[in-house]
């Protein structure tokens, strides 16, 4: 088995608990492993992970975030139908749900490179060229991670997906959130990534047609397998 074979899971829509689970119990797999392999000198040769799924409505905070940014009540959370998670991912808040492509890279980056900025600078890379597939012109703003619309222009600047992740020992989690046609208005509940001045948009919104997540997502798989050189394998989680 290659060191760049990657499992891929299409989880399709899934409670935020269950895939942050599963995403824990691949990621310490793959630590013990490493952890066992520099003790002995022997590994399992695990393979990677790709998670694709959706989410309920769920607002997440990671660890440096501020949870004024969360504009609900806990009551008002429930009448919106929405649950709330203080996560261990780096950025600030964030919305997932469905009609949005949520990725879960869990990546040993000793087997591809070792270099966290690089690794932010692809997963937008495999966003941006998803987006041109479609039509829609995007691009990076710069000191804001994350992919955006109108990007050249700082104060019409729309976020079409956010990012944030953590890495430990080089080993990858969390990913990012591409909005192809969720509910936006749940956006308006907080402040986005904790940026005030900037709104959120979806592949949809800028094409002004419908599309199939699926379709959408297909793209992005295989711009994520260009840019890292995946070697995928398939493997459905019921």
């Amino acid at each position: 088995m290659s060191q760049r074979t990657t499992i891929l899971h299409d989880l399709d829509v899934v409670d935020y608990q269950k895939a942050w689970d599963f995403q824990e119990a691949l990621f310490n797999e793959l630590a013990e492993d490493k952890m066992q392999s520099r003790k002995t000198g022997i590994s399992k040769n695990l393979p990677n992970h790709l998670i694709f799924c959706q989410h309920p409505h769920v607002y997440t905070l990671g660890k440096s975030g501020d949870e004024s940014h969360l504009l609900l009540a806990e009551n008002e959370l429930k009448n919106k139908g929405a649950t709330y998670y203080k996560i261990n991912r780096g950025g600030d808040i964030t919305y997932h749900g469905p009609g949005q492509i949520v990725a879960y890279p869990i990546l040993d980056l000793e087997h591809f490179f070792t270099d966290i900025h690089k690794y932010l600078r692809l997963l937008e890379e495999a966003v941006i060229r998803t987006c041109a597939t479609f039509g829609v012109e995007a691009g990076r703003v710069d000191g804001l991670t994350g992919v955006w619309i109108d990007y050249k222009n700082e104060a019409k600047a729309r976020k079409i997906c956010a990012m944030g992740v953590r890495c430990s020992r080089w080993i990858t989690m969390h990913g990012l959130a591409f909005n192809v046609h969720p509910d936006l208005s749940y956006f308006g509940n907080i402040v986005p990534c904790g940026i005030q001045d900037k709104a959120v948009t979806s592949l949809e919104q800028e094409t002004g047609k419908q599309l199939d997540i699926k379709e959408v997502q297909d793209e992005l798989l295989q711009h994520l397998i260009d840019l890292f050189g995946f070697e995928i394998k398939s493997e459905h989680l019921s």
